[in-house]
C-alpha cells in the first residue's frame, strides 16, 4: 500500500470512529494462537431439490471426509492449540425435538474430541450459500430476512453449550463472511442482534465478530469496534486470500468471476515464473476441456490475460502480504485493540490441478508460510483453512502434507 493510500485509511478510520476511541479496556477473550478448520465434519447436507425446502436424515453427506481421534490427537501434536469447527445451521433449523437434539448432541461430542486431543474451540456458524433455501440471505441478509429469528435463536443456544463446556477452552463465531456490503447498515443490525442473544445466553463466553463484504479486510476495518465492545470478550476476525489469482486459481465455485477455472501454473513469489509460461499452461487445460463452449474461452482468456499482466507486472511477493495486512493493524491501533484479539480466520491456497507437481507444491508451501509469517509480525492468530478438501492440509489418506506442516510452523508430523 502507497503512503497516501495509507494517509486516506487512517483518515477515514479516524472520521468514522470520531468520538468513540480508543475502547476501554475490555474482558479477555480466549487466547489462541494456531489453529485449522476442521470442515466439513458439519457441513456438505443432503437437503432436497426445491420446492421442498427439508433434509434427509442424517442431514450431512455420510462419505464427507471426517478427522478420527488420531487426526486430532496428530493436529495437537504438530503445535495447533485451536480447531475452527465450521457449522451448517441449516439442518440444526429444520429439525426439531429429537434429531435437533441428536444434532445438538453429536455437535457436543465433538467439540468433547477436539478438547481431549488437547486444542481449544471456536464453533463457526457458516450458512450453505450453494442451497437453495437454508442460504446466508434467507438466514441474516438482514434483520428482517425470513429465517433471521430462528438462525438468532440457534446463535443462542449455541451459546449455552460453548459456556457449558468451558468459557477457557470454548468461544462462538455466530457468522462466516456476511454477505452486505462493507460498512452495510443492515449488517451492523445483524451482528448487534446476534451478539445480543449469544451474550445474554452465555455471559463469559468469548465471541468472535466480524465485518461485512465476506470477512475480507476492507469489512473488518469499517467495522467501529464501539458497536461490539458491550459485548466482549470479543476477538476480531477477518480472511485473508490475497492474492486470489494465486490462492484461488482452479476454483471451480467461484461461478460469477468462470476465469477461475482455468487458471493453473500462477507461480508464487510472481518473479518465479512468466506470463508466457502461466497463458500456455492455461490454454492447455482449456483446450483438454471439450465441455465449454469456444466463445466462453475465447472471453475468460480475455479476461485472464489482463490479470495476469497486472499479477506479474506487480510481481507479488512477501512485501506484497504485509501490505495487503496492514490496514487491519492500523485499524486495531487506532482503536486500541491488542494484535492478540484479532484473528485471522481462513487463509489458505488451492491444489492447482490433479497433477499438483512438486514445483506447485512449493508454490503453495512458500504462499502459506508467508502470510502465516505476516499475520504472526502482526501479532496475530491464525487459522489455517482447512483439514480436508483442496485446500487442506492432509490428503485423502489423512497424511498431512510435509511442507505445509514446515510451512505453518509447526513441529514434524508424529
Amino acid at each position: 500500500m502507497s503512503a497516501s493510500r495509507r494517509a486516506l485509511l487512517l483518515g477515514g478510520l479516524a472520521a468514522a470512529g470520531a468520538g468513540s476511541l480508543p475502547v476501554r479496556a475490555a474482558p479477555e477473550p480466549l487466547s489462541l494462537r494456531r489453529g485449522i478448520a476442521l470442515w466439513p465434519w458439519f457441513s456438505l447436507t443432503t437437503e432436497f431439490p426445491a420446492p421442498r425446502t427439508d433434509y434427509a436424515w442424517p442431514p450431512f453427506q455420510a462419505d464427507r471426509p471426517l478427522p478420527t481421534p488420531a487426526d486430532l490427537r496428530r493436529l495437537g501434536a504438530l503445535g495447533f492449540d485451536f480447531a475452527r469447527l465450521p457449522l451448517d445451521p441449516g439442518p440444526f433449523v429444520a429439525f426439531t425435538g429429537r434429531r435437533r437434539a441428536e444434532l445438538l448432541g453429536s455437535l457436543s461430542a465433538a467439540i468433547d474430541a477436539v478438547v481431549d486431543a488437547g486444542m481449544r474451540v471456536v464453533v463457526n456458524v457458516q450458512a450453505n450459500a450453494a442451497t437453495h433455501h437454508y442460504t446466508p440471505d434467507a438466514f441474516y441478509g438482514s434483520d428482517r430476512a425470513p429465517l433471521f429469528p430462528a438462525y438468532r435463536d440457534l446463535v443462542a443456544e449455541l451459546a449455552r453449550l460453548c459456556a457449558r463446556k468451558g468459557s477457557d477452552r470454548v468461544a462462538l463465531e455466530p457468522v462466516n463472511e456476511p454477505p452486505q456490503a462493507c460498512g452495510a447498515g443492515a449488517w451492523n443490525r445483524v451482528r448487534a442482534d446476534l451478539l445480543a442473544a449469544a451474550r445474554s445466553a452465555a455471559p463469559a463466553l468469548t465471541l468472535v465478530a466480524t465485518g461485512s463484504c465476506g470477512s475480507l479486510v476492507a469489512g473488518l476495518t469499517a467495522l467501529d469496534p464501539a458497536s461490539v465492545a458491550r459485548y466482549a470478550p470479543v476477538l476480531y476476525t477477518f480472511h485473508f486470500y490475497e492474492p486470489y489469482l494465486f490462492s484461488h486459481q482452479g476454483a471451480p465455485w467461484l461461478t460469477e468471476e468462470p476465469f477461475y477455472r482455468w487458471l493453473n501454473a500462477v507461480p508464487w513469489p510472481g518473479s518465479h515464473g512468466s506470463l508466457r509460461e502461466t497463458l500456455a499452461a492455461v490454454q492447455a487445460r482449456m483446450a483438454a476441456d471439450r465441455t465449454v463452449p469456444q466463445a466462453e474461452k475465447d472471453r475468460d482468456r480475455a479476461v485472464i490475460e489482463a490479470k495476469l499482466r497486472d499479477y506479474f507486472d506487480g510481481r507479488p511477493g512477501p512485501a506484497y502480504l504485509a501490505d495487503a495486512m496492514a490496514p487491519v493493524s492500523t485499524w486495531a491501533d487506532l482503536y486500541g485493540i491488542p494484535p492478540r484479539h484479532v484473528l485471522m480466520g481462513e487463509f489458505g491456497a488451492l491444489r492447482t490441478d490433479a497433477r499438483y507437481t512438486a514445483s506447485r507444491a512449493a508454490d503453495r508451501a512458500a504462499y502459506v508460510r508467508d502470510v502465516r509469517v505476516a499475520a504472526e509480525r502482526a501479532g496475530f492468530a491464525w487459522s489455517f483453512w482447512n483439514l480436508f478438501d483442496g485446500l487442506g492440509l492432509m490428503d485423502e489418506a489423512h497424511v498431512a502434507e510435509p511442507a505445509l506442516v514446515a510451512a505453518l510452523g509447526l513441529r514434524s508430523a508424529p
